[in-house]
């Protein structure tokens, strides 16, 4: 048995002293090398200490705004969607990510917020959308600098 530190990634390698091949002759054992490779989470994507998590919310959540459980490395943790969330916000949970192999703290998980728009939709549905889409806050789409690809993209090369 041996023991693996938290935060160990993809491709380190562990060194464990006196368990490897037995010397000639009656000396020290060699060392075991033992090559770390990870497992995929079905919900959390690794980015060095930090995880990404895509967080699915409906129309009605993101204008009225929710509290949603989002997976953690330890658990779960509760989140607030603020009203008016718009799709491609990014939020942060400081410290809840993995903790860094030398000991220096944790790192982040950042839930990526999707709003799921249904891809059909009833007749009772489709009239209570087309009411909405009547009413003054509904009927222009804004320009928000936020949701620009080009300037998102670039933010990620910074």
């Amino acid at each position: 048995e041996i023991k693996i530190p938290a935060g160990v990634g993809e491709g380190m390698q562990l060194s464990v002293s006196g368990k490897g091949n037995a010397a000639r002759h009656g000396g020290v054992n060699g060392d075991l090398l033992v090559l770390i490779e990870e497992e995929p989470d079905k919900h959390l994507v690794r980015d060095g200490n930090d995880l990404i998590y895509n967080l699915n919310i409906t129309i009605p959540q993101a204008v009225l705004g929710a509290s949603v459980e989002v997976p953690t490395v330890d658990a779960k943790a509760k989140i607030k969607i603020e009203p008016g969330t718009q799709a491609g916000k990014v939020l942060r949970l400081r410290g809840k990510g993995i903790p860094d192999v030398n000991g220096y703290g944790r790192g982040d998980i950042l839930v990526v917020v999707n709003i799921h728009v249904p891809s059909s939709v009833n007749a009772s549905e489709r009239k209570l959308l087309e009411q909405l889409g009547e009413s003054e806050h509904f009927r222009k789409a804004e320009q928000n600098r936020d949701t620009n690809i080009f300037d998102r993209m670039r933010s990620f090369f910074r």
